[in-house]
């Protein structure tokens, strides 16, 4: 194996064989990966959601299959972020009952895992699910016991991020933290805010935040989705952020972005998502690619599985046909995901050293068949 000297110091590099014919669909579907940015109310089945509304009479204004493919349009471009969230409206009515919650988190973890992505943090506000009555702490037990069963029944792993709401009030986003505070260690791996961006600044919810970082509890913001660099500013200089959910508009900022490299703050990154909610314009356009030229820690993620329609197979498909990627860029990717997940870092040596293994195998396997 040979090294590069850096000073006095040794780097090992690792020799990838680069195929002659393209990477294929089966060779990311093969490939070890992480979803650290994924909604549960927007993975849903399509299946799951016509049996839940009429299982628990929800009006959900679909009978059958292609009706409700019709009325949800998943993957369609949407002119804003908020038109994109109005497909929540319908998720929700069915999400509303423990069984229902467990369902759609066990099934979750279950797609996730045919597609080999070995771990998985879904991210939810259980203040959403409280039509009927239920407890917010029945809500996420019910999620945690779902995902939790799931990783008994197949190769995942699990966390889950609560979700505070923008553009619901303070005082919620307050009562989420304490929630998120309650099962730290009990399935909950971080907090988060989401929901509308654009004139609900994460400042506001300062209360939240502050509990949350004294009881050392990890933070993710969406931020720079459908507001500039000052989103992100915020998120990470008052409210603590760890890691930024989309970022598409640090580029403007090149201050911020050197900063956010430097301090290696992992970037959540949809690109199918972001071109629908037109955070980015075009997947062309995307600083994806510019992004992890200059070395900022990159994780590809779906954002919403359903509302999206895609997967994380799709999504490292579309990045490495969009931009190009190298054999390293794939590998570099893959090992961002693990970098920035939420877990503990003796538990992510280990993790990080197989899955590693397991991309260079399988890169330079498809590479040799290829000769």
């Amino acid at each position: 194996m040979k090294k590069k000297k850096i000073g006095k110091y040794q780097e090992r590099e690792v020799k990838l064989i680069s195929p002659k014919k393209p990477f294929d669909r089966e060779f990311f579907q093969q490939l070890p990966k992480t979803d650290l940015h994924v909604h549960l109310d927007g993975s849903l089945r399509l299946e799951t959601i016509l049996e839940l509304a009429q299982k628990d009479g929800a009006d959900i204004g679909a009978t059958t299959l292609k009706q409700l493919e019709k009325t949800l349009q998943p993957g369609k471009t949407h002119e804003s972020l908020n038109q994109y969230l109005k497909a929540f409206d319908l998720t929700l009515k069915v999400l509303q009952t423990e069984e229902a919650l467990y369902r759609v988190a066990y099934e979750l973890a279950e797609d996730c895992a045919k597609e080999n992505v070995r771990y998985i943090e879904v991210r939810y506000s259980p203040i959403l699910h409280t039509q009927k009555g239920l407890p917010v702490s029945v809500i996420l037990e019910a999620v945690i016991e779902g995902l939790k069963d799931a990783e008994r029944d197949f190769d995942i792993a699990t966390g889950v991020i609560v979700c505070g709401i923008r553009n619901i009030s303070p005082e919620v986003s307050l009562q989420m933290a304490e929630l998120a505070v309650a099962f730290k260690n009990r399935g909950v791996v971080g907090f988060d805010l989401a929901g509308a961006e654009y004139n609900y600044p994460a400042r506001d919810h300062l209360d939240a935040f502050n509990l949350i970082l004294s009881n050392n509890v990890n933070v993710t913001i969406h931020a720079g989705e459908a507001y500039g660099p000052d989103s992100i500013h915020q998120a990470l200089h008052y409210c603590g952020a760890h890691r930024i959910g989309h970022g598409t508009r640090l580029k403007e900022d090149g201050d911020l972005l050197n900063y956010v490299n430097d301090h290696r703050v992992p970037l959540e990154v949809c690109l199918s998502s972001n071109v629908q909610t037109q955070a980015s314009k075009t997947l062309e356009l995307h600083p994806f690619k510019f992004y992890l030229d200059l070395g900022l820690r990159v994780a590809l993620n779906t954002d919403n599985r359903l509302v999206t329609n895609t997967t994380m197979s799709d999504e490292y498909l579309l990045a490495y046909k969009t931009f190009s990627l190298s054999p390293q860029n794939i590998l570099d990717l893959v090992i961002n995901g693990v970098k920035s997940a939420f877990i503990p870092f003796e538990y992510k040596k280990w993790f990080l050293r197989e899955v590693k293994q397991q991309a260079i195998e399988l890169i330079n396997g498809y590479g040799q068949q290829q000769e």
